[in-house]
């Protein structure tokens, strides 16, 4: 009840897994990845122990293949198990059970696995591949991309509950601390690929680096609109300048990735402000 996408960037050392089910929390259970690395989606009727195994396989060199005979050779119900994994170097591979619920089965492509059960039928999956194949963008808009066209297409035959996406890479994570670039969770909603596509709008504003072209300097109109702005939202302080009333807006917002030289402000922020509350 499940169908996913795994797929890695080798320009930008990414590597991710985009999936929806009809099923409670499916962040939680399919997928698992590590920079440098590789990905894993483990699903239907799922063995979670596969994500850390197929890890530590990957991470001693094993390859996609190699990695997906290791751990369902020895499984009592890998006739029930369905797998995608991309290793290191970015080769796929994936697994689907005999015992899966139809439709079920996998595709691979360059860089990049599909799988899916209980599906409409296999369309979902051919279209997830081609979409991605055919996607220009970072590879969380590829695999995002992906997740909706497969959606679009039949997707989980018995509706829709949650999604998930996930994409790592050396020092991702906030702060440079972790690989956990893009960590991403829907957990129980009536449309939860749109509501993931709108998290990830909000993760890259609140955390993607400016675009130089959409900061300019604080003038004119475009100061007359953001005092209002300031103002509207209860930021505006008689006391303070534009600038420090900004600044508190931007540390209380937790803009501070778009937080700019002082006479300067990102549209985006100020677009933000904007449709804010309103």
């Amino acid at each position: 009840m499940t169908y996913s996408i795994v797929a890695h960037d080798p320009e930008t050392q990414e590597w991710g897994i985009a999936v929806q089910s009809k099923f409670l929390a499916v962040g939680s259970v399919v997928p698992f990845a590590k920079a440098g690395g590789g990905a894993i989606a483990t699903q239907s009727y799922a063995n979670t122990a596969y994500g850390p195994e197929a890890l530590r396989l990957l991470e001693e060199g094993k390859t996609a293949e190699e990695t997906l005979e290791l751990i369902t050779k020895d499984d009592p119900e890998r006739h029930l198990r369905q797998v995608g994994i991309i290793d290191a170097h970015g080769n796929p591979a994936t697994y689907t059970g005999e015992g899966c619920y139809d439709w079920a089965g996998g595709m691979i492509g360059e860089h990049v696995a599909v799988q899916g059960n209980i599906l409409v039928d296999e369309q979902t999956v051919q279209v997830m591949l081609d979409t991605f194949e055919a996607t220009n963008g970072s590879l969380a808009e590829r695999l995002l991309t992906a997740l909706i066209a497969g959606q679009d297409a039949g997707g989980d035959s018995r509706g829709m509950q949650s999604a998930a996406l996930l994409v790592v890479k050396e020092e991702g994570g906030y702060g440079g601390f972790n690989d956990r670039y893009i960590d991403l969770r829907v957990d129980d909603h009536p449309s939860p690929i749109e509501e993931l596509k709108r998290i990830f709008r909000m993760h890259q504003l609140y955390f993607k680096p400016s675009d130089s072209g959409r900061v300019v300097l604080i003038e004119g109109t475009l100061r007359d609109e953001l005092d209002r702005e300031l103002t509207r939202l209860g930021y505006k302080d008689p006391q303070k300048s534009l600038h420090k009333s900004l600044t508190d807006y931007l540390h209380t917002e937790n803009f501070e990735m778009r937080e700019q030289d002082e006479s300067y402000i990102d549209l985006d922020v100020l677009d933000f402000m904007k449709n804010q509350g309103c």
